[in-house]
């Protein structure tokens, strides 16, 4: 029997041969264990309140930039935390739960999506036996995704954008990414859905808009080096700011220069290419319509479907029975 307080790790191997994303499990059995669990996963904090006698379990897994934690446990406590430096959102199964970061309370209840604080501000908070889902990515998640981008608002912008970023959450940590953790390319891509699909949940402001530097580096050279680049690089793991730094000018001007010179986006046009390279695949018949979706970085057969029907008007099963 463990000792009284004390704080137990288990760690079990992702799904499949490839046991780099790991689950790790860690039950607290009193209050200074709980303290000191919470204060591991999302910063120091200091306990100001409490019931002593306190139980909590947590189950995280870090797939890419992004990690899934799940919180359940007989607690009530309150505490004073020093700023994150991360973006905590959550999801409230039951219990009860409030944050104040200066701008006062918000109290959350069973069934509320939420942002606990901005990354750079302290806060207090308190939770009542929560039984929470909770996202933790960094600032340069976003940047990989939106430009100049920062959260500022704590709750969805409606219930129905809260549902369907649950939704999403529930769909990559318990089907996809357990069964594709080993797959670089779905891995980035998921992360990025999940942060797109967080951008568009929660209020948040673009700093800064197209300026004149801008426009003038949307210009054919830059287009080639960036052109260049997605295609020498299509099967690994890129993002618009790894496009932007091949064409050497900034995100909004490599942006600007497909959109003007192509009618299209850097990463629809990465997408493009992708298709492409899956269509020569499935012409040579080199492994199931699943094998090559997911080899360029489409864990869901059905949207490689869908992608591929438009560009070439027929199914990938059809192309690979004909190739």
């Amino acid at each position: 029997m463990p000792e009284e307080g004390a704080v137990l790790v288990m760690d079990t191997a992702g799904a499949g041969e490839h046991p780099a994303a790991v689950e790790q499990v860690v039950e607290a059995m009193d209050l200074d264990a709980a303290h000191e669990l919470l204060s591991a996963a999302y910063g120091r904090m200091r306990l100001s309140a409490g019931e002593q006698r306190s139980t909590l379990r947590m189950a995280s897994r870090t797939v890419g930039s992004v990690r899934f934690d799940q919180l359940g446990g007989h607690l009530g406590l309150e505490v004073d935390s020093e700023p994150m430096g991360t973006y905590l959102f959550g999801y409230l199964a039951s219990g009860r739960t409030w944050y104040n970061s200066g701008d006062g309370d918000r109290f959350y209840s069973a069934g509320d999506a939420f942002l606990t604080a901005l990354p750079d501000r302290p806060y207090t908070a308190g939770a009542e036996d929560p039984q929470a889902s909770m996202v933790v990515f960094s600032q340069a998640a976003v940047d990989e995704v939106a430009e100049n981008v920062r959260f500022d608002g704590f709750r969805p912008v409606s219930p129905h954008a809260a549902a369907a970023w649950r939704s999403t959450c529930e769909h990559l940590e318990n089907e996809l990414l357990p069964v594709f953790e080993g797959n670089s390319l779905v891995v980035a891509n998921a992360a990025r859905l999940l942060v797109a699909t967080t951008l568009a949940t929660f209020p948040n402001t673009t700093f800064a808009g197209t300026t004149a530097a801008d426009r003038r580096d949307a210009r054919p050279r830059a287009l080639r080096r960036a052109i260049a680049f997605i295609e020498d690089n299509a099967a690994r793991d890129i993002t618009a700011a790894d496009i932007a730094r091949a064409a050497r000018v900034s995100i909004r001007a490599t942006q600007l220069a497909f959109r003007r010179h192509l009618d299209t986006t850097p990463m629809a046009y990465l997408r493009r290419v992708r298709i492409s390279c899956a269509h020569a695949d499935l012409c040579a018949r080199d492994g199931s319509v699943t094998t090559i979706a997911a080899r360029w970085g489409y864990a869901r057969p059905s949207a490689f479907a869908a992608h591929y029907r438009a560009a070439y008007g027929v199914s990938p099963s059809q192309t690979l029975r004909s190739g």
